[in-house]
């Protein structure tokens, strides 16, 4: 106990001693070694900032693959080989439920946890969110019609980045110029005039027409063979205020091709690989064990335990869930190992092994003069 004080994960054990009979109830002759007990009580969480250091707080153990066969460890030190898969030091497999539909989880299979090193597949942009201020006081331009090149022919514009389905970025441009009634908005893609709506303001300032302030520009079909890029406009957010030009909100959706860039782990043990482009993607759930009785493990490695017909069969679950513990990213459990208690201990020890010499002593003293009693 005392040498594995400061290792992850580790239970303490204790000796439970019996006495030894001459049998038909006659007085013990020492003491034997009956049974070694493990205690799987909760060790103190330390913190490393790590994201593939994890810890249980609670009931359960983390379920590893060694070679085909399911072990049970609560050291939580993993790492990445070649291949992305994460293990231990061991190189047993961290098992995971894998992702099912709706961002639901396959609890009755298990696999090993493989970070993929696949790019993150690009979204086409389908929405422009805009939030911007166009003055009560604008006068129409003075010249007409409406030409991009012609900065007399539009009152303001706005610049912003969409991606066609092939995750290629587009410059989209609008050009807004006062009419008699409102505004017209005029929508350019990379240099390509799409198309115009016209909107309207009510007396309060706000958008009232397009009806809810949504508008949906013609496609524009990109030359590299991508799918045509239709935006629908949210403008509910865009007034006519007294004040000047303001842009406070101009958020399209959509994103490129992206790269992975780290994964998190919630207290659940979702693990989520997060990519360049914003994107994250569920890869599983931690799965973790726990069973009827866990004293009856037996170790079969330096960090895992497997199951016994003492420990009875495990009960898979999930973190934070009944009985189940939660899980910490970022986070060692220490080993259980009371050092003070185990000094104490240590140290009765050597007083019961100094009484018992005396013991030995005197018999052995006795013995001899009773040998030279003549």
């Amino acid at each position: 106990n005392i040498a594995n004080a400061n290792t992850t994960g580790f239970k303490s054990s204790r000796m439970e001693f019996a006495d030894i009979f001459n049998g038909g109830g006659a007085i013990g002759a020492g003491v034997q070694l009956d049974t070694v007990r493990q205690t799987f009580t909760q060790g103190a969480v330390e913190f490393t900032g790590r994201q593939l250091d994890l810890s249980i707080s609670g009931e359960g153990f983390f379920i590893t693959d060694d070679n085909g066969s399911p072990v049970y460890s609560r050291a939580g030190s993993f790492g990445v080989d070649g291949s992305g898969f994460v293990r231990n030091s061991e190189g047993q497999r961290l098992q995971v439920y894998p992702p099912g539909v709706g961002g639901s989880f396959s609890i009755g299979v298990l696999q090993d946890l493989q970070l993929t090193s696949a790019l993150s597949s690009p979204v086409a942009s389908t929405q422009i969110q805009m939030g911007i201020n166009l003055p009560s006081d604008a006068t129409p331009p003075p010249v007409t019609p409406f030409d991009p090149t012609n900065s007399n022919s539009f009152n303001h514009t706005t610049t912003t980045v969409v991606f066609d389905s092939l995750g290629t970025a587009r410059t989209a441009t609008n050009f807004f110029a006062k009419t008699a009634a409102g505004w017209d908005v005029h929508l350019e893609i990379d240099g390509t005039t799409v198309g115009t709506q016209a909107i309207e303001f009510g007396t309060d300032g706000r958008i009232s027409a397009p009806a809810a302030g949504v508008f949906t520009m013609p496609a524009y079909n990109p030359p590299n063979g991508a799918d045509p890029v239709v935006l629908d406009f949210d403008l509910t957010e865009t007034s006519q205020f007294g004040s000047g030009f303001v842009i406070n909100n101009l958020q399209p959706n959509g994103s490129a091709a992206g790269r992975l860039r780290g994964i998190d782990i919630d207290d659940n043990g979702v693990v989520f690989a997060r990519f360049s482009n914003g994107q994250s993607n569920a890869l599983g759930k931690i799965a973790i064990a726990t069973f009827p009785n866990s004293e009856g493990l037996n170790k079969v490695t330096n960090l895992s335990f497997a199951e016994t017909f003492d420990s009875g069969v495990p009960l898979r679950g999930e973190a934070n869930t009944g009985s189940f513990g939660a899980i910490s990213s970022g986070a060692l459990e220490s080993s259980n190992v009371d050092l003070t208690r185990e000094l104490v201990k240590m140290i009765t020890a050597q007083r019961y092994f100094q009484a018992n010499t005396e013991v030995i002593s005197v018999m052995d003293s006795v013995t001899q003069a009773v040998i030279n009693v003549r």
